[in-house]
C-alpha cells in the first residue's frame, strides 16, 4: 500500500511539473484523457446551462403522458465525432431543429469555462453541423509547428493559430496582403517566415527595403530583384508593370478560344497556361510602405505618385499575371496621401501585430470586423510575434509565427539559391553580392576606424 501511494504521488508530481514546464507534453500524456472524460460526463448539463438545448418534441411529450412516464429532458446537440489532437479536442455537433450556429459561437466562452479548456472556437461546416475546436493549453506561448504540413504551390505555412491549426498564406486564394505592426512587434519575424517558406518554391522574389536593405538584403541570394531606396523602387515597380503587360499578351495569345476547345481549358491567368509556357509567379515584398509614400519636395512628390500608381495597378491587375503583393508597415492610412486608400482596398489579407493606437488597428480591420480591431489593440507588448489575421470575409484568428532568426532565414535562402529565376525585365535590379569592405567607416566621431 505504501508503494502504491508513493507511485501515485510521483505520478501527480510528474503531471504537475509537466503542466508547468511542458504543457504540450502534459496534454499528450495526461490532459487529453482527462479532457475527453470531462467533456463526455459534463456534456448534457453544460449544454443545458449554456442554453444550447431544445425542448422535447411534442410527440415525445404526448407519448410520456399517455404511458405515464417522466417528462423527457431537453435535448442538446448530438455529438457526431469527438477527436483528440496534439493541442486539444475537435467536437463535431449536429444541431437540433431551431438551433443556430451563432448560438454556439456566442456560448464559446462559457463552454471554455465549463469544460476547463484553454480556448474554444466554433465554425459552421455545413447547414446544421458545427465544429468546436478546443485547445488544452496556450499553444501560442511557445509555438511548435506540426511536422506534417499541407503544402501546395504558392501556399506557405507561416504561423500557428490559437485553435492549434496552421495558418497558411495562400497566394492563389488571397493574392495581396497588408501586414501592420509597431516597432519590436514581431513583424520582421513574420516576414522572415514568409521568405523562408517561399524559398523552396518555384517563385521569383522581389524586395523593396528602403531601410538601406538591412532587412531583405541578407537574403539576397534568393531574390531576383531588390531595391533599397525610393528612386530604385520606382524604376523596379515600373519594370514589374511592364512585365505584367507582357504576361497578359502571352495569356491573350494562348487563350485557345475556339469552338473545339471546352470552356474549362480557356486560359484566363497564368495557372491556365501549359507548364512549358507558364511564366514564373512573382511575390513582391515591401518592407516599409510609408517610406515610399512620404515626400519633402515637388520632385519627391512626383516620384511618390509614380510609386503609388504602380502599386495600385499591380494590386488591381497583377493577380492574373502571377504578381502578388506583400505590403508591410507600421501605419497605413489616408495620411500617407492620395491613392493609399485605393491600394488598401485591394489588399484582401490583413495581419496586425501589436499597434500603438486604435487608429492603426482600424486601418487593418475597421472595414472588416470590429471584434478584430479590439483583439489587435489588446496584444501585450511582451508577446512579440502575436498577431491578428483576417480577410475581407470578416473572419479573423489570433496567430503567432515561430521565431526564426535572420541567420536561419539566410541559411534557407542560400540553400535554395539555385531556384532564383533570372527575369529579363528585372535584370538591372538583380542584387550584386560583394565582399566586406577593406576600409571600415567609424560609426561615431569618437570611434576610431580599425583595420
Amino acid at each position: 500500500m505504501t508503494g502504491l501511494t508513493v507511485a501515485l504521488v510521483l505520478v501527480v508530481a510528474a503531471a504537475g511539473l509537466l503542466r508547468w514546464r511542458r504543457p504540450a507534453w502534459y496534454w499528450l500524456t495526461f490532459g487529453v484523457t482527462l479532457a475527453v472524460v470531462r467533456v463526455l460526463i459534463r456534456y448534457g448539463s453544460v449544454m443545458d446551462a449554456c442554453g444550447l438545448t431544445v425542448p422535447p418534441a411534442r410527440w415525445r411529450l404526448a407519448l410520456a403522458r399517455a404511458t405515464n412516464r417522466p417528462v423527457p429532458e431537453p435535448r442538446p446537440p448530438r455529438i457526431l465525432r469527438l477527436r483528440p489532437t496534439r493541442t486539444g479536442l475537435v467536437l463535431r455537433l449536429k444541431l437540433r431543429p431551431g438551433q443556430d450556429a451563432f448560438d454556439v459561437a456566442a456560448a464559446s466562452d462559457r463552454l471554455r469555462h465549463s469544460f476547463s479548456m484553454y480556448g474554444v472556437t466554433s465554425r459552421e461546416l455545413r447547414s446544421g453541423v458545427v465544429e468546436l475546436r478546443m485547445t488544452g493549453y496556450d499553444v501560442l506561448k511557445r509555438v511548435q509547428m506540426p511536422t506534417k504540413l499541407d503544402t501546395r504551390p504558392m501556399r506557405v505555412p507561416v504561423a500557428l493559430r490559437e485553435d492549434g491549426s496552421v495558418h497558411y498564406r495562400d497566394y492563389r486564394a488571397v493574392p495581396h496582403a497588408l501586414t501592420l505592426g509597431a516597432t519590436e512587434s514581431g513583424k520582421s519575424v513574420y516576414q522572415r517566415n514568409l521568405v523562408a517558406g517561399l524559398a523552396p518554391m518555384d517563385v521569383a522574389l522581389v524586395g523593396i527595403d528602403c531601410k538601406q536593405g538591412v532587412e531583405l538584403f541578407p537574403l539576397a541570394l534568393r531574390f531576383s530583384a531588390l531595391a533599397d531606396n525610393p528612386d530604385t523602387a520606382a524604376d523596379l515597380l515600373d519594370a514589374l508593370v511592364s512585365r505584367m503587360e507582357g504576361v497578359y499578351q502571352l495569356i491573350r495569345a494562348e487563350q485557345r478560344i475556339t469552338a473545339a476547345v471546352p470552356d474549362a481549358e480557356i486560359a484566363a491567368d497564368i495557372w491556365d497556361l501549359p507548364d512549358h509556357l507558364r511564366p514564373v509567379p512573382v511575390v513582391v515584398l515591401v518592407d516599409e510602405v510609408a517610406e515610399l509614400a512620404l515626400y519633402a519636395s515637388k520632385d519627391e512628390e512626383k516620384r511618390r505618385d509614380r510609386i503609388i500608381t504602380a502599386l495600385v495597378r499591380l494590386a488591381q491587375l497583377g493577380r492574373a499575371a502571377g504578381i502578388y503583393l506583400e505590403i508591410c508597415g507600421q501605419r497605413f492610412g489616408s495620411e500617407l496621401g492620395k491613392g493609399i486608400t485605393m491600394l488598401r482596398a485591394q489588399l484582401t489579407g490583413r495581419t496586425a501585430h501589436r499597434v500603438n493606437d486604435e487608429t492603426s488597428a482600424n486601418m487593418a480591420f475597421g472595414d472588416i470586423s470590429p471584434d478584430a480591431v479590439l483583439a489587435a489593440i489588446q496584444i501585450p507588448a511582451e508577446l512579440r510575434g502575436l498577431a491578428v489575421a483576417g480577410d475581407s470575409t470578416g473572419g479573423w484568428h489570433r496567430i503567432r509565427a515561430p521565431h526564426t532568426s535572420l541567420r536561419q532565414a539566410v541559411n534557407t535562402c542560400n540553400r535554395h539559391a539555385d531556384r532564383t529565376p533570372d527575369l529579363p525585365e528585372l535584370a538591372p535590379f538583380r542584387p550584386e553580392l560583394t565582399g566586406p569592405s577593406e576600409t571600415l567607416v567609424p560609426l561615431s566621431k569618437t570611434a576610431p576606424a580599425t583595420a
